[in-house]
């Protein structure tokens, strides 16, 4: 192959939708559907990758603006045939071009480095079978099975319409023959359009081999017109997923009920129980169990780390022989040394906790650093934002922290130090000693509770 151009179609306008996102714009597995298609064509080393869009071109270009990708745009939407004609100038001859489309997103590299070497010799046309092909164009064969042309449903004829062959519109050809047989296109069909498929008629009887491929799994293959069919690909995308985990050695309780939304890194004996959302790049060390209804995202946890049911972790380092939640919240910044226990609703965030400390009940931590087998009690808050600015709390190894305590930050407890219950800490207390803050308990003799009055 002498170069590889790719042309991804993506300027329909998606009315089915019934959105005011352009429809490439809909995601599936939390990540654009154009993305996908970009992320499958950018794996084949192109040499370029032309996006022609349309309606809704400012928030697509915008959304995917990092993408290396040339924008072209169809200001007329004329067809599939005259949406690719619209990149081809910028296409050099000896190129080999490839045609898909920004709604069909889980087709595959390995797919379509198949459908460029079937150009080879000819055009590469990736072909499925549907037993309900309705609304496809079929793919029409002679007596030997070569493909003769692809007939749209609305111009089929009744035997045309039993065909279950279907065209998937995505393509390969030299672009010299491709940019010559759009330039030949007519609009003459039931829906005034230049279709594309009307140029495997052309190369037919130019003699050009059609040489069709098909897809390992026909959802590869699947656009998505509505919201419907875009639940059935999200389903379809996170089954292969999960039987890809599940091949490597990972444990997924109900497959059915499990979401990845990113990349998922695993070692041996992970066990993810039920309704778990993993988005971007997350690490399970080995032995890890991740229990229900848990949501991680961009976060990295070592081994034998346990994580209770309904906990959110995000943008954090976890060490290994962690206890985590239930209904805890790991908030971004925050590092875990070993064995630390994070327990009932507990919130840290942007700390470093050290080996073996506990934060079991009902807390707060923000903006600290917690030394070795530090114990902090039920309700504990640091206090670390005076209204403008965020403030610097640090606590020593050893150190205990009495329930209901305020530590205000900055502020510092030494090492070894106790802190006792109910305490309000503004000012630094010194390591090995206690400090409390309490106004001394006394007893109102004779004191009556008010009552209400009566009219």
């Amino acid at each position: 192959m002498s170069g590889l151009s790719v042309v991804i179609l993506a300027a329909g306008q998606g009315t089915r939708m019934r959105s005011m996102r352009p429809k490439v714009l809909h995601a599936v597995a939390g990540k654009p559907m154009l993305q996908h298609v970009i992320d499958a064509a950018g794996a084949l080393s192109a040499s370029a990758i032309y996006v022609v869009y349309g309606h809704g071109g400012d928030a697509v270009c915008s959304r995917l603006a990092d993408q290396p990708v040339q924008w072209i745009e169809q200001a007329e939407q004329l067809g599939t045939g005259h949406a690719v004609n619209q990149a081809m100038p910028a296409v050099p001859a000896h190129h080999t071009v490839m045609v898909l489309y920004g709604d069909v997103p889980l087709i595959t590299d390995s797919t379509l480095r198949r459908l460029a070497a079937a150009a080879a010799d000819g055009m590469g046309l990736l072909t499925t079978h549907l037993s309900d092909p309705a609304g496809y164009g079929r793919i029409v064969r002679d007596d030997a099975e070569n493909v003769l042309a692809i007939v749209e449903e609305k111009d089929a004829t009744e035997r045309q319409r039993a065909i279950q062959e279907v065209n998937t519109g995505m393509l390969a050809a030299s672009a010299a023959d491709l940019r010559r047989w759009l330039d030949a296109l007519d609009n003459n069909n039931a829906q005034g359009e230049y279709y594309l498929t009307d140029i495997i008629a052309r190369a037919v009887s130019e003699g050009l081999s059609i040489n069709t491929v098909n897809p390992e799994v026909v959802a590869e293959v699947m656009g998505v017109n509505n919201r419907v069919q875009l639940a059935q690909l999200e389903r379809d995308y996170q089954r292969r997923q999960c039987e890809k985990l599940m091949m490597s050695g990972v444990t997924l309780l109900d497959p059915e009920r499990f979401d990845l939304r990113g990349t998922l890194t695993a070692g041996q004996d992970v066990i993810i129980d039920v309704n778990v959302v993993v988005e971007g790049d997350v690490i399970l060390g080995d032995g890890v169990y991740i229990g229900p209804n848990c949501y991680l995202r961009e976060v990295s946890i070592a081994a034998d780390t346990r994580i209770s049911s309904h906990s959110v972790l995000e943008q954090a380092d976890i060490g290994a022989e962690c206890r985590i939640g239930p209904f805890a919240r790991v908030r971004p910044e925050t590092r875990l040394a070993d064995r630390v226990h994070i327990g009932n609703f507990v919130e840290v965030k942007k700390s470093r906790v050290a080996t073996g400390s506990k934060i079991n009940h009902l807390s707060y931590v923000g903006d600290t650093l917690v030394g070795n087998d530090v114990n902090i009690g039920a309700g504990v808050i640091t206090c670390n934002y005076d209204g403008a600015n965020k403030h610097r709390t640090i606590i020593g190894d050893n150190a205990f922290i009495g329930s209901d305590t305020q530590l205000v930050a900055p502020v510092e407890v030494g090492a070894g130090a106790t802190i006792g219950a109910g305490s309000t800490i503004t000012h630094d207390t010194p390591a090995g000693e206690l400090t409390l803050s309490r106004i001394r308990q006394k007893t109102v003799s004779g004191w009556q509770r008010p009552t209400k009055k009566t009219d």
